[in-house]
This record gives C-alpha cells, structure tokens and sequence, in this order.
C-alpha cells in the first residue's frame, strides 16, 4: 500500500452531537458497569470462553469514552437496546477504563474529542478513498481492533451502509475487496489492538488530579483568561470543581461544575462559567503535573479555545508573549505562588506591578531600543519559565488561524443554530535572513487585529457574497447569515459564500496584513461526537 500523505480537510464544529453531550460527570455512575454489560449486552453477544477477551464483538476493540458511547448509541438505534442513562454511564465508564486507549494513542487525534473546528488533516492515501472519503481519520484513528474484528467492521459497513460501494471512489474498483483483504489488516497493523502502550498504561500509577491547578486560556470574544481551577473528589474519578480568576482586560471569571476522569486521564467536565454552559475535554499528563485540552461553549462547540492547566508553583503563560524594542506595554504573567521580584529578562524592565492576584501577576513592562532581539526567560521570585517573552524589532508577517474555515447558515426561525467561525492573528518576526515565512521567523504570538471581509474569488464577488454571507466582528468572530432562501439572489440561492478572512495588525506605522480561506455553507442535520 502507498504510505505517502496526502492532506484532507476536517470540517467539524457546531452543536454537540446529543450523545457527545450525554458524557457528562453530572450522571450517577452508581451502576457497575460489567453487570451492566452482562445483562443488556448478552442478550445479543455472547460469552466466548477466553478469560482475555469474554465477549464476541466487545473484547476486540478498544475506544475512547465518546467511542464507546457511540457504540451504544448506535445499539439503541439500529438493535433495540433498551438502557437508562445511568446505565449508559456505568457501561461507557467501564469500558473505558477497561478497554480504552492509552495517552501516546490518542495524542495525535485529540482535536476531535475536543471538538475542535476547522483542522486539516494529513490522511494516508490508503485510507482517503475507503474510510476518510466518509469519516474523518481521527473516527478510525481513536479505534483498537483486532483483525478479525475490522473485517467484522467492514462487514457491518456493508449491513448497515448497503449503497457504500455504488458510490463515487467506490464503484469504479472492487470496494469490498480491498477493503476486506488489504485495507482491514493495515487497519490492524497500523491501530493495533495490542499494542503495548495500553498494557503500560494499565499497569502504571494514575495521576492525581484533586488539588488546585493555575490555568491559562483563551475564549473567543473575550480574550486570554487565567484562573485557579480547585478541584475536589467528590468519589473515585467523579470530581467537583471551581474556576475563579480575569480576563486580559481585568473582567473577573467565574465558574463551577463537575468532571469525571475516564481511563485515569480522560477528563471530561462540564460547567457554567459566567452563566454560560461550556465543556471541558482535557488530557491529564502521565506524571499529572499538567491537563492540556479545550473548554467550550456546550450549545456552540466551536466557540472556544486551548486550556492549560498545571499543578504546583509554576509561570503558565505570558499575555501578550511579545515586546517590541523601545516599546512599553502591559503584561500579564499566568501561574501561582507569582511571589517575589519580576524579571523579564535582559533589556525589559519592570516600571511596575500593576496588581498581583492568585492567578497572575500584571506589570508594565518596557524594552530598551537597543534590546537584542530574541525569547527572554521571566521569573517572580523562585519562579522562572524559559523561552516565554519575545523581543522583537517589526511585525514581518501575520498568519490568520485557522487558514481554513467554515461557518454554516442556520437561525431564521429554525431549530438548527447557525455555526461561526472564530479567528486570531499570529504575528512573526523575520529570522537572521530579514525574510518573512523562513525558518528562522521568530514567533510572537496572537496580536490584536482588526478584522475584515473580501469576496475570495470572482465569482464570490459576483455573487455578491460580501453582502449576504455573513459578518466578522472586531473580535475575531463570523456569525453566518440565515438559513433557507433568499430572493434578493440569484435564483432565491441560499446565504452561503466564498470569503476571504483579513487580519490587520498595526505594528508603529506600519500595517502588516494576513488572510485566511472561509466557505460559508449549508447546516449540518447529523451531528456525531466523533465525526
């Protein structure tokens, strides 16, 4: 088979699907899970006789919790099942912890368990037309199967999927066959449901979570956040949990809510913070020292944005990360125990402490003209952080990230929300060689920008869907237009587009633009917690 990449689009983001949204800590977990499994999974499966894998269909996979949610979900749908909710957490908690997936496993597909939008995949030529012409690569990716029981898989494809192979890419070539014979045990090799990641992982000391966590983070339309998370068993792996802490602008943050840790570092919470619902799909580290993930709106998946957390003593995070020579400006250093005398490095020096707070630190800071440019470590008191605060001479160039993007119509009186889409400006210095866009730039961070629209090609510009599309804000945040036709178009077409997404960030006198592709389409009806 071809082993060479070849890069796909992911196009995900919108409202959680009804079964993502189902995991949540706040379900009793009261029930056992195996006795569960016993009494509505056999009714169907059955016991095999082999104490390493006693269940036909079940013990030759391994999933994620959302993996296995969906399992069971499609079980009630398509078989029948008939399970409670608490059942459902019971068995899915089991599983996971049982038959999950090991942290190195999941590390190179976690956007998608964390919903994130707009990520482009690198997906091997074997896989594009016979899996991820359908799914995304993180759907097979985030899965554990023996071969036998991904040629089952193929097999249920087709009982459940009969037309797969009229479709296009599949009725031009013997789809069944490739599929059974070569693409199943590459599956196998390459997502090996043996591999000994998760026997270490089993046989490893899990990490603690309870206790307090210094946490940096950005929100789309509100900017960077830190904050103490506090954290507190309430029973084995069922969490209650606080967030108290600012926003850049010096707005308090407030939240509180519960997690459950599945597999013992699967951290799935949800909480309400500023009375907004959000969602938080965290990766606990081996050594648990850190949680690295996501926190998002629970209506809007794709309104959200990186969390990190880290125990103990520690510098987190620098807002902004960057400091142009002879330039003064306001900088906040995230983390705790922030006590001590400042210093951000040689040719920055701290004018002020503007104020000091559990989960920061904010100073004005100001670099001299003659500043060597380069990354400078920063310190308060004991606390040091390398390679954390960019010295910089000029803006060269600015990336808008995402770099693809899409938003979806929806609202105008329907039950489907519209999907938006929401942008940062990344800004680069150039390197030793005075080029943007070689590998000596110098990252400097998000900037502030201010944002615009553009038509992306002719036929965009003569459509007008400038007009009709949607908006972006000075925030960075496009709302699409609504759903459904329209009149005042070219044959009552519906509100989608092809735009253009500009970022401007003001460097002195100096404006130094980037752009990004977005494709404002049509709603999404089916919306699955692993696309």
């Amino acid at each position: 088979m071809n082993n060479n990449k070849s890069k796909r689009a992911l196009l995900t983001g919108g409202a959680l699907a009804l079964m993502g949204a189902m995991l949540t800590p706040a379900a009793s977990s009261a029930a056992d899970g195996e006795s569960v499994l016993r009494d509505k999974c056999l009714l169907c499966h059955t016991q095999t006789g082999d104490p390493e894998a006693p269940f036909s269909r079940i013990s030759q996979q391994r999933k994620t919790p959302e993996g296995w949610h969906m399992t069971i979900n499609r079980m009630q749908r398509l078989n029948g099942l008939v399970i409670s909710g608490d059942e459902v957490q019971a068995v899915v908690k089991y599983l996971s912890d049982t038959q999950g997936l090991a942290p190195s496993e999941t590390a190179p597909h976690r956007y998608v368990l964390e919903q994130k939008p707009n990520v482009v995949e690198d997906v091997d030529p074997a896989y594009v037309e016979m899996c991820a012409r359908c799914h995304s690569n993180a759907r097979f990716g985030l899965q554990r199967r023996t071969e036998g029981e991904w040629k089952l898989h193929v097999n249920t494809h087709m009982a459940i999927n009969p037309t797969t192979e009229l479709h296009a890419l599949a009725r031009d070539r013997s789809w069944y066959d490739i599929a059974y014979n070569d693409v199943a045990p590459k599956l196998a090799a390459d997502y090996a449901f043996n591999d000994p990641a998760w026997k270490k992982w089993q046989q490893m000391a899990k990490p603690e979570l309870a206790g307090s966590w210094s946490v940096a983070g950005f929100m789309p339309g509100k900017g960077d956040y830190s904050a103490t998370l506090n954290v507190t068993k309430t029973s084995k792996d069922n969490f209650s949990l606080t967030m108290q802490g600012h926003y850049a602008d010096g707005t308090p943050l407030q939240g509180s809510g519960n997690a459950k840790v599945f597999a013992g570092y699967e951290w799935r919470a949800s909480l309400t913070v500023d009375g907004v619902k959000m969602r938080q799909v965290l990766a606990a580290s081996e050594d648990g020292s850190s949680l690295t993930g996501r926190m998002f709106q629970t209506a809007h998946d794709e309104i959200g944005g990186e969390l990190k957390a880290v125990s103990g003593k520690a510098i987190v995070a620098l807002s902004p990360s960057a400091i142009k020579q002879g330039g003064q400006q306001q900088i906040t250093i995230i983390g705790s125990g922030l006590k001590g005398n400042v210093s951000l490095g040689n040719g920055v020096q701290v004018i002020k402490v503007l104020s000091r707070d559990a989960d920061r630190v904010v100073v004005l800071a100001k670099a001299s003209a003659n500043a060597s440019v380069g990354l400078r470590s920063v310190a308060v008191g004991n606390t040091k952080a390398s390679a954390q605060l960019a010295v910089y001479d000029s803006v060269a160039a600015v990336q808008v990230m995402p770099n693809e993007s899409i938003a979806r119509v929806g609202g105008n009186g329907g039950k489907i929300p519209k999907m938006k889409s929401t942008y940062r400006a990344l800004a680069f210095s150039a390197g030793a060689d005075g080029k943007p866009g070689t590998e000596d730039d110098m990252r400097l961070g998000y900037m502030p920008a201010q944002w615009s629209l553009q038509p992306f090609d002719e036929v965009a510009e003569h459509d007008n869907d400038l007009q009709y599309a949607g908006a972006i804000d000075g925030n960075g945040v496009f709302t699409p237009g609504d759903a459904g036709l329209n009149p005042e178009r070219k044959m009552s077409t519906n509100n989608v587009g092809n735009l253009k997404v500009v970022a401007q960030v003001i460097d002195g006198d100096n404006a130094v633009e980037g752009d990004a592709h977005l494709l404002v389409t049509v709603p999404v009806f089916i919306k699955r917690a692993i696309q």
